[in-house]
Order: C-alpha cells, then structure tokens, then sequence
C-alpha cells in the first residue's frame, strides 16, 4: 500500500480541496493510505501577522477527519520538519506549494528515494479567492 503525504491550511474548506483528495487517489490508485497535514493556526498567526483564520486548527483537523478519502490527520509547523517523522512514498503537493519550506521538502524526497506528484488545481476555485468575494460582498 503506498502511504501518501499531503500539506495545507486547509481553511475557508472548498471543493477545490475535496477533489485534491480524489485526484490523489485517482493518480496512486489504490491501495492508497492518505495522510493530510494541516498547518497550525498558531503558526500561521506568527508567520503571516494579519492573516485572518476562518477555523482553528482542531476545526479543520475535524473538518478533514471526517473525509472517507482521508486516513490520518497530523497537524504541523513547518512541512519540511515534518515530512522527515513521517513514514510516507509519495508526496503530493499543489502546482503553488513553491515556498523554501517545499523547495525542503522536495530535496528530501530526492534524497530519500520518494516519489513526488504534482495535483492539478481545480479551475475558478481558491481560498485567495473566496476571501477576496467575501471582502467585497461587505
């Protein structure tokens, strides 16, 4: 069984993030064990002052443990800290998962033989972009 990781905030919750876990199942096939990060909303409140967190971080953990696609859920600081306490094969990242932290991740990979998959992104469906409707319906 091939043991997928996968990392996000994970907030303002979207179809757009329902269907990454589909596609993730659909490109490993199955059998797939689905592992998803969730960023702590304590971190994110540090690194990004100002950033507004629709959920907390036990919110959104519980919000995606009640996904069928999902098998665990760990919360995280930083990914590329993370990924190397994590027993996983593939990791499966967003076309714009490109920050320092990824680039990280993607370096261990490399150097511990796992595989990476690029998800597609569902068209006309972001966070940024729900946030900014909202702004402007105010």
């Amino acid at each position: 069984m091939k043991k997928v990781i996968t990392f996000g905030r994970f907030d303002f919750f979207h179809i757009g993030h329902l269907r990454l876990f589909k596609n993730i199942k659909k490109m490993v096939g199955e059998p797939c064990y689905l592992i998803v990060s969730v960023q702590d909303s304590n971190y994110i409140r540090k690194s990004k002052p100002g950033t507004q967190i629709l959920y907390s971080t036990k919110e959104r953990e519980e919000i995606l443990q009640s996904i069928k696609d999902i098998d665990l859920v760990i919360i995280h600081t930083f990914s590329d800290e993370t990924i190397k306490t994590i027993d996983f094969d593939i990791l499966a990242v967003g076309p714009d998962q490109t920050n320092q932290h990824f680039q990280n991740c993607f370096e261990y990979c490399k150097q511990n033989g796992k595989q990476i998959i690029i998800t597609p992104r569902t068209e006309g469906i972001s966070s940024s972009d729900i946030k900014i409707r909202l702004e402007s319906d105010m």
